[in-house]
């Protein structure tokens, strides 16, 4: 169980981290556009070196973005309300938090159910993005390989947490 929970948290992290990439190349793209843009506007539009589709990488790169730093962050990032939760014992703190990060896991099930269906659903039709003509299958894809990383952590996690409050 050990390793197979030392190997999802490195998956998860790699993941993690290619997040981080996704956010500064997003920054990048979009100061790319805006100077191209503003290049173009100085120039009355005769020096043109815009570039098509800034709009579209941007939305997806955000798409991926979320959704590959969700894994890693399921175990970590938790909002806990002390009003709540400040008269409660440690472990049944713990159990609450391995209550909710398992229900992470579900809720990552349930995406990842619903990106396949959206995988099969464009692949019959063909669709594709609307600027650089990206076939939707590879969206729709790579994103449930994210949610399924996600319900994969989250079990795993919740059911890590649960096994550590009864150790209490």
């Amino acid at each position: 169980m050990k390793a197979i929970m030392n190997t999802t948290r490195s998956i998860a992290f790699s993941m993690h981290v290619f997040s981080g990439a996704l956010l500064i190349s997003m920054m990048l793209i979009i100061i790319a556009d805006i100077v191209t843009r503003t290049i173009y506007r100085a120039t009355a539009g005769s020096f043109d070196i815009t570039f098509f589709g800034g709009i579209e990488l941007v939305s997806y790169g955000l798409l991926f973005m979320v959704f590959f730093s969700f894994p890693y962050s399921v175990s970590r990032s938790q909002v806990i309300v002390d009003f709540f939760t400040e008269k409660m014992s440690e472990k049944l703190k713990l159990m609450l938090s391995a209550f909710y990060t398992f229900c992470f896991g579900l809720l990552g099930l349930a995406m990842t159910i619903r990106f396949i269906i959206a995988v099969e659903r464009v692949a019959s039709s063909g669709e594709t993005s609307q600027d650089l003509l990206i076939p939707m299958t590879y969206i729709y894809g790579i994103t449930a390989v994210a949610t399924s990383m996600l319900a994969v952590r989250g079990f795993l996690v919740g059911i890590e947490q649960f096994f550590e409050s009864r150790n209490m």
